[in-house]
């Protein structure tokens, strides 16, 4: 499967009228956060493929209504907290950074732990009932020590090791930590797991596998 992941800044080689060319292998678009809800919709639509996503700090996927209502992109599925197959992969999302100043889609260290526990119920789940292990985590802030900042807001989750080391998904998929220094790592491996930043578009190839 070629997965396009995109996050955080909208790119111009992805938000142009020739996306249908360049990217017509694609399968499917993994978004890791903080993007305008009508770019991952214009994705959706010129590349007609399912588009999975998290929600970053800065909830730019997330429109405020005339009327206070909060809409989020439409034909996109939202997988925080969630696991879902698609062409025989398995996916997990979790939202948010580390909390910084007050507001939604931030936690802390613990909070974080919180929520990731909750995920991996639902991993241990599917794994028990399908045989599957799980293919790709998504998020928005990276893990705790790879590829992470020196500041409270873009600092990882320490969550994120822990379940690299209990699920081995193969590939982490992030965004969250802008990369303009070529020389800046994005691609580390962590035990079984291929850690990747996205920013701002990657093409990353995962052949489906049937059982673990």
């Amino acid at each position: 499967m070629k997965i396009l992941a995109v996050s955080d800044e909208v790119a111009p080689q992805v938000y142009t009228a020739s996306a249908r060319e360049r990217f017509s292998d694609v399968d499917l678009v993994v978004s890791c956060g903080d993007l305008p809800g009508e770019y991952l919709e214009y994705i959706v639509s010129v590349l007609d493929v399912p588009l999975l996503y998290v929600i970053g700090n800065h909830a730019n996927e997330v429109t405020i209504t005339s009327s206070g209502e909060a809409m989020l992109p439409g034909g996109c599925i939202n997988i925080d907290g969630q696991v879902a197959e698609f062409g025989g992969l398995v996916f997990a999302g979790l939202q948010g950074s580390m909390r910084y100043r007050e507001g939604p889609y931030q936690y802390t260290q613990a909070e974080m732990r919180y929520r990731a526990l909750a995920l991996g119920v639902r991993l241990f789940h599917k794994r028990a009932l399908r045989r599957r292990r799980l293919d790709v985590l998504v998020t928005h802030a990276p893990p705790l020590g790879i590829h992470d900042g020196q500041d409270v807001c873009h600092t990882g989750f320490d969550a994120f090791l822990k379940l690299m080391d209990r699920f081995e998904p193969r590939y982490l998929l992030h965004g969250h930590c802008h990369v303009y220094n070529r020389l800046k790592p994005t691609a580390t491996q962590y035990n079984r797991t291929m850690v990747l930043n996205v920013h701002p578009f990657r093409i990353v190839e995962v052949e489906p596998v049937t059982s673990e």
